[in-house]
């Protein structure tokens, strides 16, 4: 799902909501766990999982074009654990 799909997919469920109003929800709430993460906090949403970061080390990577060593910095990556209910529903026969 895409963004445009899940805005119309409220709005098909919210009719009484204006189309910039889901907008607006649908950006606040991602602002929100962008911040929350940048933060360096942890967001979880009981039911579907829980996001976080994890720090990556710095290391000595490859350019893939001219195969010549670049050192590639430590950084700060976003990481999401599935919630129990999820899993089970990808796992259901």
């Amino acid at each position: 799902m895409i963004r445009s799909e899940l805005l119309e997919k409220l709005a098909e469920e919210n009719p009484d909501l204006k189309p910039d109003e889901i907008e607006k929800i649908v950006d606040l709430f991602f602002n929100q766990i962008s911040q929350k993460l940048a933060d360096g906090g942890r967001v979880e949403l009981r039911g579907f999982g829980a996001f976080s970061t994890r720090e990556r080390k710095p290391r000595i990577g490859r350019n893939p074009r001219t195969g010549e060593s670049v050192e590639v910095p430590a950084k700060r990556v976003p990481y999401f654990k599935p919630g129990k209910e999820i899993r089970e529903q990808l796992n259901k026969r």
